[in-house]
């Protein structure tokens, strides 16, 4: 058979206007595309219906309790065991995985970039991956990686699986298409995407444009889930309902395809006569899921002072160390503000998290200049920074009547660890010379005068 056929769960052509969601976070769900192709009251039957085939995929060792246990049972047209043949070595060079020490001659210092060029030739979602930073060591399953990406064409017969981490995928400029195992999942710049770790899958174009950009955080260590809310209480922040997994979807394809792999930071390579995403049914917990920037609730201060960046967590990925993230995704939405007698903005600070941050949308109320849509900061452990000269003496002198802070969508990847800088993000030609100077207006105002304020 010399053909592609698409079915979701309705057995339709899956096009926007079919996808459906299930919602909800860490929910068992179940799906299927073709009536009757989920078994009822057991995982594994002597024979499945449809001559499918049933395999578990764990997220989690087989004995982690019952809370953190992650597995979810697949009924697929092949197993997954026809889906690698022999593999060869492949190399995509500007992929760069913990721990890694890259060789540039950039010193230490607070960095903030432009957006990564348009590409000039054809590449991929894969193709156009470029790392960042990096921080821990994914051998141990420790730390992340930022990445940005950038890209022209679909990956129509190459497939993709992350044995290092799974993957939050950011877009700023176009709409993806996200082809998992588990269904498909239109994202949209001002939403965000999850592929959880192993997981195959192929994206593709959305709309009409010539070039597709975003951002990417490869969690190595635990998986992202929603952060604790404390007396903050029952709602609010993220809330689960607004977490949307794919209903089961799949490719019928008998063709010639690729499947490439990432493991332990090497990409190897494999020829197949066909589609891995097979999974005409599944169950479980361990599933890609989508949710929408704009449906998250902040909370505030509503008198003086605010509280700190924590309260825009979306997700945490917990370590060990109770409170200490080994990464947090953390969002600055529109919202209001009202504080008394406060300096707004974001303070002057220096951390032992490591916070590398993106703007998706609009402006970042910390900077008044030179931070755009598209662009990046890396404000590495213990490095000072905070709002640049324009905004102090601006949220210093204003009138302290509610503001809204309106048409604004900026983000940060921030880990406990140190994120190494990659040689291609020290030289990449977008790299703001002048970011330091932002902050050469803030000159000395002390007076010692008694009674002087």
């Amino acid at each position: 058979m010399d053909q592609t056929s698409i079915q979701t769960s309705d057995g339709e052509a899956a096009t926007a206007n079919t996808l459906k969601y299930m919602p909800g976070f860490g929910n068992d769900f179940e799906t299927e595309s073709l009536p009757g192709a989920l078994p009822q009251g057991q995982n594994s039957p002597q024979k499945c219906n449809y001559g499918l085939y049933a395999e578990q995929l764990s997220g989690s060792p087989f004995t982690a309790p019952r809370g953190t246990n992650e597995r979810s049972w697949l009924y697929r047209i092949r197993p997954s065991v026809r889906h690698t043949r022999r593999f060869s070595n492949a190399s995509y060079p500007l992929w760069k995985t913990a721990p890694s020490f890259d060789e540039h001659s950039l010193p230490l210092g607070q960095l903030r970039w432009d957006p990564i060029p348009a590409p000039s030739e054809k590449l991929t979602f894969l193709e156009g991956v470029r790392t960042i930073t990096t921080a821990g060591d994914a051998t141990t399953q420790v730390g992340m990686s930022a990445h940005a990406y950038v890209f022209n064409e679909d990956m129509v017969d190459d497939y993709f699986f992350n044995a290092d981490g799974e993957l939050l995928i950011v877009p700023q400029l176009g709409a993806i298409r996200v082809f998992t195992e588990m269904g498909i999942m239109d994202v949209e710049p001002l939403e965000i995407c999850l592929i959880p770790r192993g997981m195959m899958f192929k994206i593709l174009k959305g709309g009409e444009q010539t070039v597709w950009r975003g951002y990417i955080c490869e969690n190595y260590g635990a998986k992202f889930t929603l952060p604790d809310r404390g007396p903050i209480g029952a709602n609010c922040l993220a809330n689960p309902r607004d977490f949307k997994t794919p209903v089961a979807a799949f490719e019928d394809k008998e063709t010639p395809c690729r499947v490439h792999v990432k493991w332990c930071g090497k990409f190897y390579v494999t020829d197949i006569g066909h589609s891995p995403l097979d999974v005409v049914a599944w169950h479980g917990n361990y599933a890609p899921f989508k949710y929408d920037l704009r449906t998250f609730s902040p909370v505030g201060a509503i008198r003086f002072d605010h509280p700190d960046p924590s309260i825009f967590s979306v997700l945490t990925a917990p370590t060990e160390d109770a409170g200490t993230a080994n990464v947090d995704f953390v969002i600055f939405p529109p919202r209001w503000l009202v504080a008394e007698h406060t300096f707004r903005p974001p303070w002057y600070h220096r951390n032992i998290m490591s916070e590398f941050m993106g703007l998706i949308h609009g402006q970042y109320d910390a900077k008044e200049e030179g931070f755009v849509p598209g662009g990046m900061s890396l404000h590495n452990m213990m490095l000072p920074h905070g709002p640049d000269a324009l905004a102090f003496e601006k949220a210093s002198n204003t009138e302290l009547k509610p503001v809204k802070l309106d048409h604004t969508m900026a983000f940060m990847f921030e880990t406990r660890y140190p994120q190494q800088l990659t040689k291609y993000a020290a030289e990449l030609e977008t790299l703001q010379d002048n970011y330091l100077e932002c902050w050469d207006g803030l000159e000395r105002k002390f007076d010692g005068t008694p009674g002087i304020k």
